[in-house]
């Protein structure tokens, strides 16, 4: 028997962008220990093996940051705290419901498009 593949991929956002850059950053100081904080709850809930958290550049949701990307599901996280991952953690990973009062805007966050239908929306 081999080793299972995870069930949750947790991708949080880990850009910071320099001191006068237009865009806000998911990384801040105030914000800046979120990815340790998930993986030590991750760790301390004793689910590492099973849920696996990633560290990503820009998901280009900066003005609803700190975000955070749960696969499978395709889930989208905003406005991340620690309480909130607290919450992602309990009620989506172990309890399998989402917690919709923190998924992102369906504005911000539209269903998939096809990499060959976003070509042809560009003209190309």
């Amino acid at each position: 028997m081999g080793i299972p593949q995870p069930a949750f991929y947790m991708f949080k956002c880990e850009q910071s962008a320099p001191p006068g850059m237009p865009k806000p950053s998911c990384v801040t100081a105030q914000t800046q220990d979120l990815f340790q904080y998930l993986a030590q709850t991750i760790m301390k809930e004793g689910i590492m093996g099973t849920v696996q958290p990633i560290r990503t550049s820009c998901m280009n949701r900066c003005s609803v940051g700190p975000i955070m990307l749960v696969e499978p599901g395709h889930i989208m996280y905003a406005g991340l705290t620690k309480e909130k991952i607290d919450r992602i953690i309990t009620e989506h990973i172990i309890g399998g419901h989402v917690v919709e009062e923190f998924v992102i805007d369906s504005e911000m966050w539209d269903k998939p498009i096809t990499p060959a239908d976003m070509k042809k929306q560009m003209g190309r």
